[in-house]
C-alpha cells in the first residue's frame, strides 16, 4: 500500500485510476484494458507530479525527506557496498541499533560505512530508536573511524537522524561529550570523508558524523540544528507555525548549497526517492564513486587541509571578516585609535564611569 502525503491527494486519485484502468476486472465486469486513456492519465499524471514537486515550500520538503517510504541507509548499504561487515559495540557500554556500522567495498575499494537507520516498519522502527543515537552509537562509530584512519581506509556515511536521542540515560551517559568526541574525531581524520544526507539531518545528531571533506544532500533532504517544529516552538511558542520556521531555517539542500554549507546536490526521481528506487541508487553510486577520485592525488596533509578550510570559510562572506579568503586568522576591521577617542559611545561611556566613581568615594567617605 502507497503512502500519499497531504498535499499528494492529485496524485493519489490519479494513481488510483490508473490501477483500476489497468485491471481488467472491475466493479463493471470483465472488460477490455483501455490502454490511449492509461497512456493519456499518464501523462497527466507524471505532469502532475512535476508541478507539485517543482513548487514544494520548505515545509512539503520536510514532509517528504520524513516520507515512510524514502530509501534508508540499510537500502544504500546493502544495494552499493559489496562484502559489508557489520560491527557492533562500543567497548564501553553496550551495542547502539540506530546506526549500522561496517567495513565493505565500493567499486572493489574498502571503505568504512556508517549509516543512521530509522527503520522500515514500527518494530524495527523502536528497535533502531528511530534513528536517533545514543551516546554508544557516537563512541562505536569514533572507534571504528580511528580504525579506518590507521588503515587508511575512506569512510562514507549516510546521516538520516531527527536528532541524537534526548532521554535521560543517554544523557547520564554522556551524550553531548558523546558528539563533541565524535566531531573532534571527524575533523582529525586524515583520510576522505564522505556525508550523504538522504533524509533528516537533524541537530548535533547529524554534525557529530557529518564534518566531512564533502557533505552531499539528497534534492528533497533536509540539513538544520533543529526541527521546524521546535523551532516554532521556541520562537512562537506555536508549534503550528512549522513552515514560517522552516522557511525561515534554510534547511533545504538548495539553501544550503547558496550558503556553501554542503558541496554537491543529488537529483532525485520525479515525485521523491521513493518513486524510483533504482534511480536514486545510481545518483548516488556516481556521486560517491566521483568524490572518492577526487582525493586520490590528495596526501594526507592536504585531505586534513580541505577539510579544516570547508569549514573555516562557512560564513566568512559577512561580518567583521576584512579579508574572507584568509584562513589562518581572524581578523577584525580595525578602527584608528583617534576615530575611537572622538565617538560619542566613548565619550559617553567614559563620563559614566567617572561619575560612577566619583559617587563610590563619595559614599565611602
Amino acid at each position: 500500500m502507497k503512502n500519499y502525503l497531504n498535499f499528494e491527494s492529485e496524485i493519489k486519485d490519479l494513481e488510483n485510476e490508473i490501477d483500476k484502468l489497468k485491471d481488467p476486472y472491475n466493479e463493471s465486469g470483465l472488460s477490455q484494458v483501455d490502454t490511449d486513456k492509461i497512456s493519456k492519465t499518464q501523462i497527466e499524471l507524471d505532469e502532475k507530479i512535476k508541478k507539485i514537486y517543482s513548487n514544494l515550500d520548505p515545509w512539503q520538503t520536510t514532509m517528504v525527506a520524513r516520507h515512510e517510504d524514502r530509501p534508508k541507509s540499510k537500502f544504500f548499504i546493502d544495494n552499493l557496498f559489496n562484502d559489508f561487515i557489520p560491527l557492533s559495540g562500543d567497548r564501553y557500554y553496550g551495542e547502539d541499533k540506530s546506526v549500522l556500522t561496517g567495513f565493505a567495498k565500493f567499486n572493489g575499494q574498502s571503505v568504512l560505512v556508517i549509516g543512521q537507520e530509522k527503520g522500515e516498519d514500527l518494530d524495527s522502527r523502536i528497535q533502531r530508536n528511530f534513528g536517533m543515537m545514543r551516546p554508544e552509537g557516537y563512541r562505536k562509530t569514533i572507534r571504528l573511524m580511528e580504525l579506518a584512519n590507521k588503515f587508511q581506509i575512506p569512510i562514507i556515511s549516510f546521516i538520516d537522524t531527527p536528532g541524537a536521542y534526548p532521554g535521560v540515560g543517554a544523557e547520564e551517559r554522556g551524550q553531548a561529550e558523546a558528539i563533541a568526541k565524535s566531531i573532534e574525531c571527524c575533523m582529525k581524520l586524515k583520510v576522505p570523508t564522505i556525508s550523504i544526507i538522504i533524509g533528516e539531518g537533524g541537530s548535533g545528531g547529524a554534525i557529530a558524523l557529518a564534518s566531512s571533506n564533502k557533505v552531499l544532500m539528497l534534492e528533497n533532504a533536509i540539513y538544520s540544528v533543529i526541527s521546524p517544529e521546535g523551532c516554532a516552538t521556541i520562537l512562537w511558542r506555536d508549534p503550528k507555525k512549522m513552515l514560517d520556521a522552516a522557511k525561515a531555517m534554510k534547511l533545504s539542500a538548495k539553501d544550503l548549497l547558496e550558503l556553501n554549507i554542503i558541496d554537491e546536490i543529488i537529483n532525485e526521481p520525479l515525485g521523491g526517492a521513493h518513486r524510483d528506487r533504482s534511480l536514486i541508487l545510481e545518483n548516488v553510486k556516481i556521486s560517491i564513486n566521483d568524490n572518492l577520485n577526487s582525493f586520490k592525488d590528495m596526501s594526507q596533509e592536504e585531505i586534513i587541509n580541505q577539510r579544516k578550510n570547508k569549514f573555516l570559510k562557512i560564513g566568512r562572506g559577512k561580518g567583521f571578516i576584512s579579508k574572507p579568503d584568509e584562513l589562518t586568522a581572524l581578523k577584525f576591521k580595525s578602527r584608528k585609535l583617534d576615530e575611537i577617542l572622538k565617538s560619542k559611545r566613548f565619550l559617553f561611556f567614559t563620563t559614566l564611569t567617572i561619575i560612577i566613581l566619583a559617587l563610590a568615594i563619595f559614599l565611602i567617605l
